[in-house]
């Protein structure tokens, strides 16, 4: 059996699947029943990473640089023929569905976000890498690559990536409309058409005296407006723009439906499309266009403001932010913030700081490579392996979040402290230079350090991070001692560690003994927490004086023991003696 039998057969068979889409790493099912899927028999399927159940009925199989490859298969196979084809009652609850959290038009928001940008994160990662290779250039002294009269040669390798980053407004408003059930074209049309020679030519004054330009003496940059049937309308330049597709197609889609209400369904294919285009184009131009850049321009004043003012706050606030945004896919506004940035101030101070939990993360993962090679662990080593290439040489992290980290509890404890300490770096050594910045969108990857300014700066903050993380995980272990004992083949010992019993007993004797405790549990990673009868009965200087970091009463009966990484195993011996020192029942 195929891997795309086996992955359709572990979601509840091609009848319970309503629609598959895939991103970068991860097949993206919207399910009529999510309780039809098996997720032990999903991840067990060779080349699956992981396995993300989603709000409602939505799923996704992490599969990682072959996911294009692996849904072609799936549509492909005859029994996926009929899928969607669902009732009436299918598709309401599937519309319900969509709501992951209690505030469903937040999540709706964030998620017209990252689907604007999904599909496009190949030709990004391109382009970062092509700018990449020519700042290598630079650096070896083969070409200046900033230098305005470059060879034609060199000049033809900026189009390359150039490309990708001025027609990005035409891309994202393709996208976005695709997210709103809008014809995709007729929204990629709508921002090209602010982007034609003719709109740029309404600024030349010779050809048009009634355009009026001005220049901001401050910024040394030049505004025009130009006179069209006798309004003002503000000429800008849209190549590189982010906010400007986002916010039109969000309106252009309140346009579209009430077009479609209007017009019989026999003329929606000329007069639909044809509306929406005058309308919005002219809409854009004069009114969303200006607020579009207003807002990236003043949201990126904000942060630069931040950055110059409080570079320590916001060299650490970035990479420790960062590992909570990402797996919920709420990074998108900082990612299109980054973009703003270099279209704008012509250079981005986000993207360094992120480098730090990037390699943070990688670092991470190498830790698990290496105790899975250690331990013999062929399926976490093919794992380990994919998905750190994936991190170093493209800077991507999913394979690496989905496929691990979020599979074991004890991973980002380790990975917080190497973002911190890569974060502290930049703080400290990047200081005089007002952090660590890039005059290109660029993936965090191994390839990409030479973009990087001071790159001395970030190459020791990335490298810092990386070793703090994958050194924790080698340490400490990312598994609990029955996950390890599993990964090697063992029969699962479910003894704790002799010193783990040797101090649990004198923690259990300093809370007021068996009789006083009545419940354990571990918490927080690093934590126990003890439930008492009585707590004026327990001993903090015994506790204390036996090992533990630290105790703090939580509540009137309920206490915190802060017993480190071990806390699970603690907590585990703790228990076992209670039940053993526990009163045996005397028949009556």
């Amino acid at each position: 059996m195929t891997t795309a039998n086996e992955i359709v057969r572990g979601v509840g068979g091609p009848e319970n699947i309503a629609g598959l889409t895939y991103c970068a790493t991860r097949l993206r099912f919207e399910l009529h029943d999510a309780g039809k899927v098996d997720g032990e028999k999903v991840e067990a399927v060779d080349g699956v990473m992981g396995a993300v159940p989603q709000g409602g009925n939505r799923y996704q199989v992490i599969v990682g640089g072959a996911v294009a490859s692996v849904y072609n298969d799936i549509m492909a196979l005859p029994e996926m023929a009929k899928m969607g084809e669902a009732s009436d009652a299918d598709v309401k609850a599937a519309a319900r569905s969509k709501a992951r959290g209690k505030v469903a038009w937040l999540d709706g928001f964030f998620e017209y976000l990252s689907d604007s940008f999904r599909p496009i994160l190949g030709v990004l990662l391109g382009a970062s890498l092509i700018i990449a290779s020519a700042a290598v250039a630079d650096a070896l002294g083969v070409v200046d690559f900033r230098a305005p009269d470059k060879a034609a040669g060199w000049v033809f390798i900026d189009t390359m990536w150039r490309a990708v980053f001025y027609f990005l407004p035409i891309m994202i408003a393709y996208n976005a409309s695709k997210k709103l059930d809008v014809d995709p074209w007729v929204g990629a049309t709508i921002m090209a058409a602010l982007m034609t020679p003719e709109f740029i030519s309404l600024s030349d004054q010779e050809r048009f005296p009634d355009t009026v330009c001005t220049i901001n003496e401050a910024l040394g940059t030049q505004t025009c407006s130009a006179n069209i049937f006798g309004l003002s309308m503000p000429l800008n330049d849209y190549g590189g723009q982010v906010f400007v597709p986002l916010i039109m197609v969000a309106i252009l889609a309140l346009v579209y439906r009430l077009l479609k209400r209007i017009f019989p369904a026999n003329v929606h294919m000329v007069f639909v499309p044809f509306f929406s285009m005058v309308i919005m184009i002219t809409v854009t131009a004069f009114l969303i266009g200006p607020l579009g850049i207003w807002l990236g321009n003043g949201l990126g004043t904000g942060l630069s403001w931040m950055n110059d003012n409080a570079p320590f706050v916001f060299a650490l606030l970035i990479p420790m932010l960062y590992p909570f945004l990402v797996p919920l896919g709420l990074h998108w506004p900082l990612n299109a913030l980054m973009l703003v940035n270099i279209q704008t101030l012509g250079y981005d101070f986000i993207q360094g700081p992120m480098g730090a939990w990037n390699f943070a993360c990688f670092g991470a993962t190498a830790g698990v490579l290496f105790l899975s090679m250690k331990d013999r662990d062929v399926t976490m080593r093919q794992t380990a392996t994919g998905a750190l290439a994936a991190g170093l040489f493209g800077g991507i992290s999913e394979p690496s979040l989905y496929g691990i980290h979020l599979r074991f509890k004890r991973i980002y404890p380790r990975m917080l402290v190497g973002c911190f300490a890569g974060g502290l770096t930049i703080a400290i050594l990047g200081a005089p230079f007002n952090g660590v910045k890039t005059q290109a969108f660029a993936f965090t990857s191994l390839l990409t350090i030479p973009v990087f300014d001071p790159m001395w700066v970030y190459a020791i903050a990335i490298a810092v991070a990386f070793t703090v993380s994958m050194l924790l995980i080698i340490i400490t272990d990312y598994r609990t001692p029955e996950q390890r004992a599993k990964a090697r083949g063992e029969l699962v010992d479910t003894e704790v560690g002799t010193e783990e019993e040797r101090q649990a007993a004198q923690w259990l004797n300093a809370l007021g003994g068996t009789p006083n405790v009545v419940r354990v549990e571990p918490v927080a990673e690093t934590r126990v927490r003890v439930e008492v009868a009585d707590s004026s009965a327990v001993d903090t200087d015994a506790l204390k004086a036996a090992g533990l970091a630290g105790v703090v009463q939580v509540g009137p009966n309920t206490w915190h023991l802060v017993a480190g990484f071990n806390a699970d195993q603690y907590a585990t011996a703790i228990s076992r003696d209670l039940v053993k020192q526990a009163p045996v029942p005397v028949p009556a």
